[in-house]
C-alpha cells in the first residue's frame, strides 16, 4: 500500500468533530461500531478516512479494494487540496442542508459528498495523465451513486450537491467555487460538438433541482437558476433566471444565493 506522508496539523477542528461525533453515535446505536470504527475512528486523519470510503464505495469484481486505496491514498498524500476541498465541502453541506446536523453525516450517508470527492481523485488521476483509471472512478461513481461527472471537469471548493440523484457535468465543464445545485441537473453539451462545449458557472452559483445548462456558456457569480430552467445563453453576475428557453426575470435577490439556498423567485433571505 502507498506510504502515506501526510504531514497535517495535529489540530485538525473539522476531523476531530467527526470523531468527536463519532464516538457519540456508537453510544447512542452500538449497532452502528462496526461500521463507525472502520470508516472513521480507524483512522488517523480524514484523508486516510476518505481514502476508505472511496475504495469502499467503488470496489467491485474488477477492482478491488486494496488497489484502489491505494490510488486514493497516494492522491491525498500528493495533493493537500484535495483534503482541503473535502473540508470545505463539507462545511458547505452542514451549513446548507437542513437535514445534516453532524458533521458525520455527509460522509458516512450523503452519496453527493461521497460522489464529489471520489470525482476528485478520479480528477488528480486524469490531471496525471492516468485517463483510464480516470475513466474507471467515474464509471464507478455513476454505478454506485447515481452521479455522473466526466473527470477532466474542474470543480471549486465547497460543493453541495442537495440529495444528488442524475447529477451530469461534462468534461469541459466549470464549477467555481460555493455552487449549491439539487437533483437532476445537468451540465452539458448542445449536440455532437468537440472541444470545450460544457458551461461555465460562477462563484456561488444556485442551481435549482431539474435545470439544464447547456453548451459552452457562462453563469455569472451569484446567479439563480430556477428549478427546471434549460438556461441556453450566458447569464450576467446576479441575476435570477428561470423558463424554457430561461430568461432573466430579476436580480439574485441577495448577495450569496448558493449560501441562502432560497429558490423563490420573489428573492431571497437576507444572507448578510
Amino acid at each position: 500500500m502507498a506510504e502515506r506522508k501526510l504531514k497535517l496539523s495535529p489540530l485538525d477542528p473539522v476531523w476531530m468533530r467527526v470523531c468527536d461525533e463519532a464516538k457519540a453515535a456508537i453510544q447512542d446505536d452500538p449497532l452502528l461500531g462496526g461500521m463507525i470504527h472502520s470508516s472513521l475512528l480507524h483512522h488517523p486523519t480524514m484523508e486516510q478516512a476518505l481514502a476508505y470510503r472511496f475504495s469502499f464505495k467503488l470496489a467491485s469484481a474488477e477492482m478491488g479494494e486494496q488497489i484502489l486505496r491505494e490510488i486514493a491514498d497516494q492522491a491525498y498524500a500528493e495533493d493537500p487540496e484535495l483534503g482541503a476541498a473535502a473540508r470545505a465541502d463539507l462545511m458547505a453541506i452542514y451549513d446548507r442542508d437542513p437535514a445534516c446536523h453532524r458533521y458525520l453525516q455527509p460522509i458516512l450517508f450523503f452519496k453527493g459528498y461521497q460522489a464529489v470527492q471520489a470525482y476528485r481523485v478520479g480528477h488528480w488521476l486524469w490531471s496525471h495523465g492516468r485517463r483510464d483509471l480516470a475513466y474507471f472512478v467515474q464509471m464507478r461513481v455513476s454505478e454506485a451513486f447515481g452521479v455522473d461527472i466526466h473527470p477532466g471537469a474542474r470543480i471549486g471548493k465547497g460543493l453541495m450537491i442537495d440529495h444528488a440523484h442524475s447529477i451530469v457535468i461534462g468534461e469541459t465543464a466549470v464549477v467555481g467555487d460555493n455552487v449549491s445545485m439539487l437533483h437532476s441537473v445537468t451540465l452539458g453539451g448542445t449536440g455532437k460538438e468537440d472541444g470545450d462545449r460544457h458551461p461555465k458557472i460562477g462563484n456561488g452559483v444556485l442551481i435549482g433541482a431539474g435545470a439544464k445548462v447547456l453548451g459552452n456558456i457562462r453563469i455569472g457569480d451569484c446567479s439563480r437558476i430556477a428549478a427546471g430552467s434549460v438556461v441556453l445563453q450566458d447569464i450576467p453576475r446576479n441575476k435570477t433566471v428561470a423558463g424554457v428557453p430561461a430568461k432573466i426575470v430579476g436580480e439574485a435577490g441577495c448577495s450569496q444565493p448558493a449560501v441562502s439556498m432560497d429558490h423563490k423567485l420573489t428573492g431571497c433571505l437576507d444572507c448578510g
